[in-house]
Order: C-alpha cells, then structure tokens, then sequence
C-alpha cells in the first residue's frame, strides 16, 4: 500500500494530537507537524467528518481526538483523507 503526502500529514497531526490531553489550535498543530496551516484546516476537515477529531470553536477552541488514542487505527486516519481501501 502507498500512502500519498496528505495522509503522512493526517498521521502526523493525529499523533500530535495524541500526544497531549489538552485542546490544540490549527497554528500549533501546524508549527509541530511541520505543515502548512492550510493544510492542515483542510485535513483537520476531513478527521473531523470521520469522527477522529472533534473540533472546538471559539475563543478556546480547538482540536481534540474524539476517542482515546488507542481506539483510533492507522487505517481509520488513511481512510479518512484518501477514501475506503
């Protein structure tokens, strides 16, 4: 299987977010994944919409996993951005 860019950044961003209990904002996830802000709004879309990330708004919004860490699979996350395998 091959994984094309958005879903190495969809990985990326689920870790970050997996590495912390507290609501991350789309700058901070960018700065330390090392995508573009963009990018990472329209990915945070998509993980959003397949119930990986919930999404906070406001003044303390933000991003959060939707479920522990250890419920969410890597093919979850691919699937999520690319489409069903």
């Amino acid at each position: 299987m091959h994984i094309n860019l958005e879903s190495d950044y969809a990985i990326r961003i689920v870790h970050c977010l997996a590495q912390t209990e507290k609501r991350l904002d789309a700058q901070t996830i960018a700065d330390a994944t090392c995508v573009s802000v963009r990018f990472t709004l329209k990915i945070m879309r998509k993980l959003v919409a397949a119930d990986i990330v919930k999404s906070y708004k406001g003044a303390r919004g933000g991003y959060t996993l939707s479920r522990s860490p250890d419920s969410v699979t890597l093919r979850q996350v691919i699937e999520a951005v690319e489409g069903p395998y």
